[in-house]
């Protein structure tokens, strides 16, 4: 049985940090790519980072320097790290596997842009920044 576990979400003021994990089982951890996704009311899901099986990163502009996505495939755990947050960040946040294509074909920013190609999901941990 495949489960996404996610935990740190909070409530924070504009400029704090938080770091997200994700504990994963019920699959081969390191053969996915993993990525952090969210949602804020009335919008739909959005990619916030994506890492790769060799660790090769993307992120959405929006965070570019403020978030370090990381993966220990000892620990089956996923990470986010977000600092200098804004009440834009506000969402749930919710952690997500996508197994890769054979070959040549997709890569990971096909993966942060596209939810629907994840395969797993988890069941989300809120993060509220206040201003």
């Amino acid at each position: 049985q495949v489960q996404l576990v996610e935990s740190g979400g909070g409530s924070v003021q504009a400029g704090g940090s938080l770091r997200l994990s994700c504990a994963a089982s019920g699959y081969t951890y390191s053969d996915y790519w993993m990525g952090w996704f969210r949602q804020a009311p009335g919008k739909g899901r959005e990619g916030v980072a994506v890492i790769g099986l060799s660790g090769l990163t993307t992120y959405l502009d929006s965070v570019k320097g403020r978030f370090t996505i990381s993966r220990d495939n000892a620990k089956n755990t996923l990470y986010l790290q977000m600092s200098s947050l804004e009440p834009e960040d506000t969402g749930t946040y919710y952690c997500a596997a996508s197994q890769p294509p054979k070959g040549r074909g997709r890569g990971i920013d096909d993966f942060v842009r596209s939810p629907s190609l994840a395969n797993y999901w988890g069941q989300g941990t809120q993060v509220t920044v206040s201003p």
